[in-house]
């Protein structure tokens, strides 16, 4: 074999060993996803749907992406401090699962991460996006609609109680989306000639009172409003309602399931879901500012028949013809 050959032959074989080979598979890189809620890790079906959501679309835990799971556990005063460390961990988006209260808190971390929300009720009267067509900055997500959707709740209330004259809102003061959902509710109660009456409970410690405050005023029915402490607390919110013998209504169907009467508003693991393929969009490199904010497609009316027949209360087939699921 002559030298010039040799030479060849030894530059190919260190061109193949060398890991700076121009011919070297690249290294893919794995995303850093901060998942952001005020969900108790045990009670947090959303980072289920999150996770699965992203598995359909060929992401893998490890490999493509990995999760930081921050839960302020129902106190929303804990949700600076978790945006703020998801910021010092350098991830590469924000996926906010915990209402308003946990995408403010982190669109007050940070103002160059991508961050998605899900669950806020109006992202544009409150100040979260520009548009819903064009977010702009560094924020996009999926609305719940719930100041719409509330204007629905004192009629169906109606509906089940026709005899009622008043009726009592139970709120937590720390959501900012509280005061436009009582706004758009009391102008429709206005129209059913209903009595409303606003009682308020920043936590479990003041179910108690604020039940023993509603039951004075006797109202007909109870709204509750779709609050993540609320839904994480339904199943004690459910027996206070009981024990007072409080019809109820709200926006997330754990209210009926946990023995409240019925519910209306957007699927959300449906809106957990159109969030998660803006965060995989973001990913593949667009910017959350171009994305236009998902709106719900998908609403549950569910009702809880056997909750139903302890007052005797009867539902109206225009009721139940609506409904997606009816608790026996």
């Amino acid at each position: 074999m002559n030298n010039r050959r040799q030479l060849l032959l030894a530059l190919g074989a260190t061109a193949l060993a060398s890991p700076l080979s121009p011919f070297a598979q690249p290294t893919t890189k794995v995303w850093r996803i901060g998942f952001l809620t005020t969900f108790p890790p045990d009670n947090d079906l959303r980072f289920e749907v999150f996770k699965q959501q992203l598995r359909d679309l060929g992401h893998v835990e490890g490999k493509t992406i990995t999760i930081d799971y921050l839960s302020a556990e129902g106190k929303y005063d804990r949700l600076p401090d978790l945006a703020a460390e998801l910021v010092r961990r350098n991830v590469d988006v924000i996926m906010s699962a915990g209402g308003t209260p946990a995408v403010t808190a982190a669109r007050n971390a940070t103002r160059t991460i991508p961050i998605v929300f899900a669950g806020v009720s109006d992202p544009v009267g409150q100040g979260i996006v520009a548009s819903l067509a064009r977010p702009g900055g560094n924020i996009t997500g999926a609305t719940i609609q719930s100041r719409d959707v509330a204007t629905k709740w004192p009629a169906l209330l109606k509906e089940i109680v026709p005899s009622a004259k008043r009726i009592a809102i139970l709120s937590n003061p720390a959501n900012s989306s509280v005061p436009a959902e009582i706004q758009a509710m009391q102008v429709v109660a206005k129209t059913l000639r209903l009595e409303v009456a606003v009682v308020n409970a920043r936590a479990p410690a003041e179910f108690d009172k604020a039940f023993a405050e509603i039951a004075r005023d006797r109202p007909a029915g109870l709204i509750i409003l779709t609050d993540p402490l609320f839904i994480t607390e339904a199943a004690r919110l459910m027996t206070l309602a009981a024990k007072h013998r409080l019809p109820t209504m709200g926006g997330n169907n754990a209210f009926p399931e946990s023995g409240g009467l019925m519910s209306y508003g957007a699927n959300l693991l449906d809106v957990v879901r159109r969030a998660a393929i803006l965060v995989d969009k973001i990913l593949k490199g667009a910017k959350p500012g171009d994305l236009a904010v998902e709106q719900p497609t998908k609403f549950d009316l569910v009702v809880n028949m056997k909750t139903a027949k302890a007052p005797g209360l009867k539902i109206p087939n225009s009721v139940l013809l609506q409904a997606t699921k009816v608790i026996e």
